[in-house]
């Protein structure tokens, strides 16, 4: 395991913001936090990355405990934080020179890291240019590459995409994906759930200090529920002879909302379910704006399992 934890404990005065905290991370995957706020998703990376010590429990990052061994977890691990880290007045390149020399690199070696990895990020044609004229991903992206100075065995991201637009969210998500390729392990907090989705191997969710669930994103899906089937009638009037059609091929009483006209139901076999409500509600006359299959997602997931509370 890149990441081990178990029973971590940590207060802040009155307010307990981890209680009882597991987590285990196998190494070269992607393990994502999500919780609402106040959950203790920050409070467990910085204690995870040295930056803060835990009241009680045990964890260990690339094999060393965090609280007796830390210098030897901060040289195995790298953090991105919400805000980039990075200078804007100079250049890509001298970032991650300066980056380099901090980590007690040569000059030489900072600057044979540095070019290896502004190649790596896509960012070799801009490397000479200062950091202000630089787009959002490619500031994110470039503060990705200088948390890989080391080659680290973890990267902790905290938020890695907060305020970019979707195209400098795919670079990021590109990058971290090329890290794991390569071996890295990723623990990611995220207020995106789309992100966990399309980048995590498996997620905790996080609520009042404790994880309360855990799986690949499908597993937690699979939990709330599998295929839906959806209909929306043209006319309210023809909502019960839709319900009635429904619940026959569903085998279960469907979930209505009058003010949408829209009749919900799960159902087993997807592709067979669909094709029998159309066929059914064309035989009965039954005139619809919308039918369509739908899977749960992980905001159905999320609001479920934490009653709806904000993520963050």
């Amino acid at each position: 395991m890149a990441v081990l934890v178990d029973g971590l404990r940590k207060r802040f005065g009155d307010k307990i913001a981890l209680d009882g905290f597991d987590l285990h991370v196998p190494s070269g995957t992607v393990c994502g936090l999500l919780g609402p706020n106040g959950a203790g998703k920050t409070t467990s990376v910085r204690i995870l990355s040295t930056l803060l010590k835990c009241d009680g429990g045990r964890a260990e990052v690339a094999g060393f405990d965090v609280a007796t061994r830390s210098m030897q977890v901060r040289r195995r691990i790298g953090l991105v934080g919400q805000h980039a880290a990075v200078d804007e007045v100079l250049s890509g390149r001298q970032n991650l020179e300066l980056f380099g020399r901090l980590y007690h690199l040569s000059a030489a070696a900072a600057r044979a890291r540095a070019t290896e990895l502004l190649d790596r990020f896509g960012l070799a044609d801009t490397g000479n240019r200062a950091v202000k004229q630089y787009s959002g991903g490619m500031r994110r992206r470039l503060d990705l590459a200088a948390g890989m100075i080391l080659s680290p065995e973890v990267l902790f991201l905290d938020e890695p995409t907060t305020g970019l637009d979707p195209r400098g969210r795919n670079e990021v998500w590109d990058a971290v994906r090329s890290l794991v390729a390569d071996g890295t392990t990723v623990l990611l907090t995220t207020q995106y759930l789309d992100e966990a989705d399309q980048l995590a191997d498996q997620i905790a969710v996080i609520d009042a200090g404790r994880v309360i669930a855990g799986g690949s994103p499908a597993e937690l899906k699979s939990r709330i529920g599998g295929d839906r089937i959806e209909v929306v009638v043209h006319d309210a009037v023809d909502l019960g002879t839709a319900a009635e059609l429904l619940h026959k091929i569903a085998a279960v009483d469907p979930e209505m909302d009058v003010d949408l006209r829209r009749l919900s139901a799960p159902v087993r076999d997807r592709v067979a379910a669909l094709t029998e409500t159309v066929r059914a509600l064309d035989a009965a006359g039954v005139p619809v704006e919308d039918i369509a299959l739908r899977r749960p997602t992980l905001d159905d997931v999320f609001l479920t399992l934490t009653d709806g509370k904000v993520s963050a």
